[in-house]
């Protein structure tokens, strides 16, 4: 509940003090206001009997054409037009701006949690308690609500939660000599040492320079607050000593050979993940499927556990990565839209009809069963472990108002780790440019 009063209290100021401004491409400062019926030309097309009508969607994630037509073949007043869209690094918020600027965007998206405020900001998405009835939205804990919540208002409703997860090759880290899953980083440090002992050729994880979320969340778990307001102010920390902790941590992994430095989702990635040269992998609820993808042709099945991360001494975790969905400013009909995302977000039909495509962990209380990816690949309880990861969520954490410059100067300033360049001093880079880009942007930082 602390963490919440002070999101809540955070996400007030950032509208109702401006301090999103300049975020929006030419976009309003300060929050929508909830769309009036007079101006949503829904008067005539719903009735007393719901919402009726045709609307777009559109998301990156993946295998949601099946959704859609589950939602199409549940009723007749609806009609959803579905579109997967690349995602947020190769295009897909650039074209929902795009789009929504030109006045063809859609009438649902899906935003993850670190880009979602400067829609908010930018006016391109509507605030939904007035949509979506509070005995549905009051469902949500109060970490995931804050995460979509600015001045008191609602602006998407969650779709999945991304606590921190660690995969291992249990029998590989048996063959190391590693018995016990690491549970605080010292441990982590010891296992990595022992299994690179055992075998040159092998690694614990791998280090991943193009992946900055993972450090956020890493810095989070720690307890760093990256963006935060003070008074009038964002207030940057990107590089504080909790920051720095986690980097000097990462930077000595690197420097002892004890990490594989390599990008994420690359060839090199996959195939050091298939074939056992890394053998675990520092990821997410959502990564399951991934790494069940990538392994399945080898030696996977039944030998890859989840575990909750590492901690610095009381357990702790953070969320990394995860999805909401909202309604754009762009919709002529936000009843319809409404109606299309309370199902698509809270029934276990929406989350059935991707069958086997995904591990989401839904945000939505009650749903983890309907989730019909097939878990048993893992030799221990994977969905136990996502919910022993979130509950241990550490309070505090907001993002700022343009996570994609962050994201970029820390991706650009990580890209000579391992090649002699240092994650402390990414992180002040990182800093440093963010905090000069958003005040070319008209936005008061400290």
């Amino acid at each position: 509940m602390q963490r919440s009063r002070a999101l809540y209290a955070g996400a007030a100021a950032l509208v109702s003090l401006g301090l999103l401004a300049g975020c929006s491409n030419g976009g309003s400062s300060t929050a929508p206001e909830a769309p009036e019926s007079e101006n949503s030309g829904t008067t005539e097309a719903n009735t007393e009997a719901g919402p009726s009508g045709e609307i777009t969607f559109w998301t990156a994630v993946a295998e949601m054409g099946p959704v859609v037509d589950a939602y199409n073949a549940s009723q007749d007043a609806i009609k959803v037009n579905y579109e997967e869209i690349p995602n947020g690094g190769n295009g897909g918020y650039a074209k929902i701006l795009a789009a929504l600027q030109a006045g063809e965007g859609p009438d649902v998206a899906g935003f993850e949690y670190p880009n979602l405020p400067q829609f908010v900001a930018g006016g391109h998405v509507l605030p939904i308690n007035d949509l979506v009835d509070e005995s549905v939205l009051s469902k949500y804990s109060d970490q995931l609500r804050g995460l979509v919540t600015f001045a008191d208002q609602m602006y998407a409703m969650p779709f999945d939660q991304a606590p921190l997860v660690v995969y291992y090759r249990q029998d590989l880290l048996e063959a190391a000599g590693v018995t016990d899953v690491p549970k605080t980083w010292d441990e982590f440090r010891t296992a990595a040492e022992k299994v690179h002992a055992n075998d040159p050729s092998k690694y614990l994880v791998s280090y991943n320079p193009n992946e900055p979320a993972v450090m956020a969340s890493l810095a989070w778990q720690a307890g760093a607050k990256w963006y935060s307001v003070d008074d009038d102010s964002w207030k940057l920390d990107i590089n504080s000593e909790e920051s720095k902790k986690v980097a000097d941590y990462w930077q000595s992994l690197v420097d002892d050979d004890l990490v594989l430095v390599t990008a994420s989702f690359s060839d090199e990635w996959t195939a050091a993940m298939a074939e056992g040269t890394t053998v675990g992998v520092v990821g997410a609820s959502w990564s399951a499927a991934g790494i069940k993808n990538r392994t399945e042709e080898t030696e996977g099945a039944g030998n890859w556990i989840a575990a909750t991360p590492p901690s610095w001494g009381e357990p702790a975790s953070a969320y990394y990565g995860g999805t909401s969905y909202a309604i754009t400013n762009g919709t002529d009909n936000p009843e319809a839209a409404a109606a299309f995302l309370e199902w698509l977000t809270t029934s276990p039909e929406a989350f059935a009809a991707r069958g086997e495509a995904g591990s989401t962990f839904p945000a939505y209380p009650g749903l983890e069963s309907a989730v019909e990816f097939p878990s048993d690949y893992y030799a221990n309880d994977i969905y136990s472990v996502f919910n022993e990861s979130a509950a241990s969520v550490v309070d505090g954490w907001s993002w700022g108002p343009a996570w994609d410059i962050t994201n970029t100067a820390l991706a650009d300033a990580l890209g000579t780790v391992g090649q002699g360049g240092n994650i402390a001093d990414a992180l002040t880079k990182a800093q440093d440019i963010t905090r000069t880009e958003l005040e070319a942007m008209g936005l008061s930082i400290k």
